[in-house]
């Protein structure tokens, strides 16, 4: 009894012994840098709690008015990955990078990862082959999803199962977006259809769902651009003529020209579209998907004088 008492105790002690169980590995979360507020969104909902990002701009902040700042340039230099949204909306990304030095692997999603394009504006200090905005198509967004989970798995091929996980999961939420905006537009007579907003961010939005754009009070792509007194009054006049009922200002754009101009010709600016940022937290645009589902709410309230709006379930 004794001699099978010593023998089990010698098999149990090397069990028993900390020092010998090799540790678990801890799980690896990757330093990621993104640019904007709308592909910090979207990279968050892939990454899930398996990576550590840092936004560089933050909520209501238009990325076509940043500077870099130290903070940015610190986080870049320890970063694994960096971002990009790309078509030349975050170009002073590129000041950052060179500053920063380190090793970070650069993923810039427009235009090469971005399906469906729109041509964008030759003068100016951003001008650009395609229009930036890309994100204004779900369908883009789902294109960059992938790439995204891509260049995220090579950063941290440990986390592939749950960044494919996460993928997957609000690649759903998309489709059932752009499925959910189309229902709410078809519903609206095309005729109907007629937006004019702060400055000329929204091509995309327009054309995957059948609406016209009549003008801008920036005509330009870039919120940099002035508008001249000459072309106000032109579009005044042709917002009048298109019978349009609303104008809409957008969250991060001084909306005093948009409100001057429907008050000149008598059309709504109470409605808000959100173009370049996501919104503040808490409010209706402060998640890519929220924000899209909240712009076809405020456009289809607009051309139909406050009638019908849209309610997407989800976002």
């Amino acid at each position: 009894m004794l001699a099978l008492a010593a023998a089990a105790l010698a098999v149990a002690l090397p069990a028993c012994g900390g020092d010998d169980t090799p540790a678990a590995a801890a799980p690896e979360r990757p330093l990621v840098v993104v640019t904007t507020t709308q592909l910090g969104d979207i990279v968050a909902n892939v990454a899930g709690d398996d990576a550590e990002l840092h936004r560089i701009l933050q909520p209501n902040t238009d990325p076509h008015e940043y500077e870099p700042r130290p903070e940015d340039v610190k986080a870049t230099a320890g970063a694994k990955l960096v971002i990009e949204s790309g078509d030349e909306l975050d170009h002073w990304m590129q000041e950052i990078v060179k500053e920063a030095g380190g090793t970070a692997a650069e993923v810039t999603i427009a235009p090469d990862h971005t399906p469906y394009r729109i041509a964008g504006e030759e003068e100016g200090d951003e001008a650009s082959e395609y229009d930036p905005h890309w994100w204004h198509d779900p369908r883009n967004v789902e294109a960059a999803v992938t790439t995204i989970r891509d260049a995220l798995i090579k950063a941290a091929p440990a986390n592939a199962a749950a960044y494919t996980a996460h993928a997957d999961a609000y690649l759903a939420k998309v489709k059932a977006l752009d499925a959910g905006i189309q229902a709410c537009m078809d519903k609206v007579p095309a005729a109907e259809r007629k937006l004019v907003t702060s400055h000329d961010a929204f091509n995309y939005f327009t054309a995957r769902y059948g609406i016209t754009v009549v003008g801008a009070v920036i005509p330009s792509q870039s919120t940099q651009a002035q508008p001249s007194a000459g072309a106000i009054a032109k579009l005044a006049a042709l917002v009048r003529k298109e019978h349009v009922k609303a104008v809409f200002p957008e969250s991060s754009i001084n909306p005093s020209l948009a409100r001057t101009l429907a008050r000149e010709t008598g059309a709504r600016a109470d409605l808000v579209l959100y173009g370049d940022t996501l919104g503040p937290k808490g409010s209706p645009g402060d998640t890519y998907l929220k924000m899209e589902a909240a712009n076809a709410d405020a456009m289809i309230t607009g051309f139909t004088g406050g009638k019908q709006g849209c309610s997407i379930s989800g976002s």
